[in-house]
């Protein structure tokens, strides 16, 4: 039968389904769809595709649920572009013909939830009967006239890599919702019962936000000094895919701040902490890498935001590796992270 998709693993399939389009347009987050004008702001796409038993399941995301993170995840992929505008989504939906109308009814609220809170609508798409439910969604938004796309490939030695946000909740409330884990009584920040955590943790997992206000920032922060040039992408697949992916794209080496990974400190207590921050994904923020005045620049500008590291020379591109020489956890220090086919 030859190598099957299992053999390949989804960065490998990527790159050679890439070889099918122009150089570069599978290699960022979404794509650029022709050239920036004076009239103009470019045009970004995006399509992802969410599958039951993959991605959802009715034990863990009820249907507005559902329609909120299929929003979210493409929305987070235009954000990671460095669009400010999102034009709107396709939706293609497929679904058994036993499927209740309230179940896809709840889908689309979910959806139209996601696009009131941050701006687009629904363009049109298609449906099917198929075997199993799956959303096909397409995204459209616009670059600002006063910044660029947001490249993996944009990454040069010396530029620190910064983080908007926490990571690993999303995981957590995943394994709460599945049954994994039971919060011991005192974890959570000061004053914050286990409960609570948990509310935040399943609510982290459930209506994850794409990070629109961290490209606003990276826009009002950028030095004048500086031409833009920001690396980056969204963290949908995990903390270190992302770091990795833009080392490897960038041709550099990454070395990480084992002291300054960006862990809510609810969940410092736990033992899974560090490997659900560093691998555990969605939590759909914004991993950049940009030159040390526009990343000390935009820490003062947007609450939340960490230095978890630096591009270096030297190494393997896309090797990984802890600032004070320490193993990496686990046996690969490239991309890893959530894998289709694997």
């Amino acid at each position: 039968m030859g190598e099957t998709l299992a053999d390949l693993g989804e960065w490998e399939l990527i790159r050679r389904l890439g070889a099918f389009a122009p150089p570069g347009q599978f290699a960022d987050d979404a794509a650029l769809l022709g050239r920036a004008t004076d009239s103009a702001e470019q045009l970004v796409v995006n399509s992802d595709v969410l599958v039951e038993g993959v991605h959802f399941s009715d034990a863990t995301t009820g249907p507005a649920d559902v329609g909120w993170r299929a929003a979210a995840a493409n929305l987070s992929d235009l954000a990671a572009m460095g669009c400010t505008e999102v034009v709107g989504l396709t939706v293609a939906l497929v679904a058994p013909g036993g499927t209740a109308w309230s179940w896809v009814e709840g889908v689309y609220e979910g959806l139209q939830q996601a696009l009131a809170a941050h701006g687009g609508e629904i363009l049109g798409g298609d449906c099917s009967s198929g075997g199993q439910r799956l959303l096909a969604i397409t995204a459209l938004g616009r670059l600002s006239r006063d910044g660029g796309p947001i490249r993996r490939a944009d990454g040069q030695p010396g530029d620190l890599l910064v983080c908007t946000g926490p990571h690993g909740l999303s995981r957590l409330g995943l394994a709460l919702l599945q049954g994994e884990i039971q919060l011991p009584t005192g974890v959570g920040r000061e004053g914050e019962t286990a409960a609570a955590l948990a509310t935040r943790a399943i609510g982290a997992h459930r209506r994850p936000q794409p990070r629109f206000d961290a490209v606003h920032a990276l826009l009002t922060s950028r030095p004048a000094a500086l031409p833009w040039r920001v690396g980056g992408c969204d963290s949908s697949d995990g903390l270190a895919a992302a770091v990795a992916a833009i080392a490897a794209a960038s041709g550099c080496a990454a070395r990480l701040d084992r002291h300054a990974l960006p862990l809510d400190p609810a969940m410092a207590a736990l033992p899974e902490a560090e490997r659900w921050c560093l691998d555990g994904g969605e939590d759909f923020e914004l991993v950049l890498a940009l030159e040390p005045a526009w990343a000390a620049a935009l820490l003062a500008t947007l609450p939340g935001t960490t230095v978890i590291g630096r591009l270096e020379t030297g190494g393997r591109a896309g090797h990984l590796g802890w600032s004070d020489g320490s193993p990496w956890p686990g046996a690969a220090s490239g991309i890893a992270g959530f894998q289709h086919f694997g």
